[in-house]
Parts: C-alpha cells; structure tokens; sequence
C-alpha cells in the first residue's frame, strides 16, 4: 500500500476555484492508478475523478466534467484536482485513493488506500 497526504482544501464562493494536492509515499507511485472521491455529510462516498497511472487516461463523474480536472506528476508522486466554478453542492470532504488495478474504477471498494481528507466548503 501506499501513504496518501491531500491538502488544498478550504473555504470559498461559489464560482471560485481550488486546487487539491495529495502526495504519495513511497517509489512506487507510477505503478497506480488514482483517483479523487467526496463526502458530503450523511451521505456515501461518490467518485469524482480518476487517472490513469501513466497521466493518459482520465475520467469524470458527470457532475463535475467540465469543470474539474485531474492531473499527476509522477515525478513528484503528487496527483492534483483543480476545481473551478464551484457550486455549494460541490461542499464535502475530498479523498484521494490509490488502486493497482489498470482500469479506472469508479467504486470505493476498487481503491486500496486512502487519504485523511480534506474538507472543501462552497458558500452560496
């Protein structure tokens, strides 16, 4: 398994941006796929984003296609989610998750690590 770290989270207005970071530990980090998921309260966690280990391949949720994008460096073991024109519906706890699977997987049982977190609030 892998350590995840996110950070970028934070408070803004609706229409704004952010930029999620999470970092990975270890020598092995083009060897997974990674994906961002969320949380809002008293609810499950949804799928948002994934990445393909290389960078080549990415997948969205619909909810968020066109405005959110997921991007890597695999040189700096890092995976990014830029989020812009935030809506207050996008308000939850974001998590990156690792798999070594080679398919993009929507479902949070198909991720082997996880992150702690980060809480993105959107004000209306």
């Amino acid at each position: 398994q892998v350590q995840l770290v996110e950070s970028g989270g934070g408070l803004v207005q609706a229409g704004g941006s952010l930029r999620l970071s999470c970092v990975a530990s270890g020598r092995t980090f083009g060897s997974y796929s990674m994906a961002w998921f969320r949380q809002a309260p008293e609810s499950e966690r949804e799928f948002v984003a994934a990445i393909s280990k290389s960078g080549g391949y990415r997948y969205y949720a619909d909810s968020v296609k066109g405005r959110f994008t997921i991007s890597r460096d695999n040189a700096k073991n890092t995976v990014f989610l830029q989020m812009n024109s935030l809506k207050p519906e996008d308000t939850a706890v974001y998590y990156c998750a690792a798999s070594r699977e080679i398919a993009l997987r929507v479902g949070p049982e198909q991720y082997d690590s996880w992150g702690q977190g980060t809480q993105v609030t959107v004000s209306s």
